[in-house]
């Protein structure tokens, strides 16, 4: 038996669903439905993006922009999960959103979606590994010495991506111990930091929550103590600069797509996924409303914060919070952050992997190949590890018109992941009903449902790219479409006679006999 609520039969039926669309259980089924919600959890991370990005909001329309803006931009990121659950219950492989894309739509589909997804993670891995090194510099470099040199940052970076790295290549048990662990302790962190903050807020003036200030144009406290400080928002109007806002929780929620791409390795992956992924985005906007809204309570002065900009976290710790208590919280809260990184590896190189095993990527007979050892794909691991080192290294060392290309790089990584989210919604709904999509997955909220919130995810991706591109976040128009001029001429010159997509219809029947091989590689059994 494979376990108390896993059994056999429950195994082979995974596995008869992965080999029913042309693939081998190469990877391990090791993920339980929490372990599944806990990579997601752990991508979203609130207590990365929602104390890394705060000055979003903060430097923004004020306590509103927590109060409602919160609210309303995870909703916003609601819309995208509940629609892309119900297609991963019915299609539940390993680099869900490449096989979506193609099964729904065509492989030049699929082909775009990976790309933008691929893109989306690479970049994404680095942003949240950079985020971490400056919390790290913001919480412990005084009392260390450590300064936040490009030196400094580019050691730290390859040392934790390393490990990230080792740990998934160590294999899925460890990766899910530790994601398991991450899940418990961002809950531990938004709590403990919702009761630190009320328990030191002189008092609780909830009106503050639904309280708008425009303090977009505003100079912050610069290096030097000066207020002469770049705005976090230049001076836009009031309607604006509540919008603006919302990317403090889109650009936080995001990441779930994890779910979908451990598939393989989770248990009864077609109930188990499409539920994590729900669930990830509805219990981190409830725990990070839960710590943010604390937060606002115990700022002791909103127009002070908003002069802060990015350094508002210490700045309101510093000025209500004990140093033993805030060093303690800040501990909690950079091991959350290490621990974002290592499920930000583990869902990219899933994603490296699936695209790969379909002759999607340069070397991707290298890179499809998974570890009989360990039973994780090696190869794609580290690849995205040292993608990611790469991309910062490089993006930092170049400037486009006096900003860093990394700058403006990841101010298009969220627009590229919503973009792959949209992708394949928008096929599944023209597919539903015909051939491609017949049947609904075991989570089935019914072909209206999904209707509707594809429909939200259509609007909600307009919304993301309009202030996704607005000023200082200009040049991602740009970016945005460079890369779909690139795109469409690397597929239209080259890959459209190359690339076959994932196997279907009778190329399914005839890959049987090296589904089985692959799988006697690695030592699986089940399902012959």
């Amino acid at each position: 038996m494979a376990g108390p609520t896993y059994t056999d039969v429950d195994k082979a039926e995974d596995v008869k669903a992965l080999h029913s669309m042309g693939y081998a259980q190469e990877l391990e089924r090791r993920l339980s439905r929490f372990s599944n919600f806990a990579v997601s959890f752990s991508i979203i991370c609130i207590l990365s993006g929602g104390i890394n990005s705060l000055a979003q909001g903060t430097s923004g329309a004020g306590g509103i922009g927590i109060g409602i803006g919160w609210l309303v931009g995870c909703f916003v990121s609601l819309t995208f999960a509940v629609a892309m659950s119900q297609i991963s219950s019915a299609y539940p492989t390993a680099g869900g959103l490449y096989h979506w894309g193609s099964i729904l739509g065509n492989r030049g589909t699929g082909w775009v979606t990976a790309w933008l997804n691929l893109l989306g993670l690479i970049t994404v891995l680095g942003a949240i590994n950079v985020g971490t090194w400056t919390f790290f510099v913001g919480a412990f470099g005084p009392a260390l010495h450590i300064d936040g040199s490009l030196t400094n940052q580019m050691i730290f970076l390859v040392v934790i991506t390393g490990a990230q790295a080792l740990i998934n290549h160590l294999g899925i048990k460890l990766t899910a111990k530790l994601t398991d662990f991450s899940g418990y302790l961002i809950f531990f962190g938004a709590i403990l930091i919702a009761v630190v903050c009320l328990i030191f807020a002189e008092h609780w003036d909830f009106s503050r929550l639904f309280t708008f200030h425009n303090y977009s144009g505003q100079p912050t406290v610069a290096g030097d103590g000066s207020l002469t400080g770049d705005p976090v928002w230049p001076a836009v109007s009031n309607w604006w600069v509540f919008a603006l806002g919302l990317l403090l929780p889109i650009y936080t929620i995001t990441g779930y797509d994890a779910s979908a791409h451990t598939s393989e390795e989770t248990i009864k992956a077609a109930s188990s996924v499409p539920r994590a992924m729900v669930m990830s985005v509805v219990w981190s906007a409830l725990f990070g409303y839960l710590f943010l809204a604390a937060f606002v309570l115990m700022i002791p002065n909103m127009d002070d914060a908003a002069k802060q900009g990015w350094n508002v976290f210490f700045w309101a710790f510093d000025q209500r919070v004990p140093s033993g208590l805030k060093e303690f919280v800040y501990l909690v809260v950079f091991v959350s952050q290490l621990l974002c990184g290592l499920a930000t590896v583990t869902s990219a190189s899933r994603m490296i992997f699936a695209f790969s095993r379909d002759g999607g990527l340069p070397g991707s007979t290298m890179l499809a190949k998974v570890s009989p050892t360990y039973r994780t794909p090696v190869a794609a691991i580290w690849t995205a590890a040292i993608l990611s080192v790469l991309f910062v290294w490089g993006s930092t060392l170049v400037s486009v018109a006096g900003t860093s290309a990394y700058t403006i790089v990841v101010s298009c990584t969220v627009i590229f992941l919503f973009l792959s989210f949209t992708v394949p919604i928008v096929l599944g709904m023209l597919a539903w009903g015909t051939p491609k999509w017949d049947k609904m997955g075991p989570w089935n909220m019914g072909r209206g449902v999904f209707m509707l919130f594809a429909f939200l995810s259509i609007v909600s991706m307009i919304l993301i790219f309009v202030i996704g591109v607005q000023p200082p976040n200009d040049w991602a128009l740009y970016i945005t479409v460079g890369f779909f001029i690139l795109t469409a001429v690397v597929w239209f010159g080259f890959e459209k006679r190359r690339f076959q997509g994932p196997p279907l219809g009778d190329i399914i029947a005839a890959r049987q006999a090296a589904i089985k091989a692959a799988e006697q590689a690695v030592g699986e059994t089940a399902g012959h």
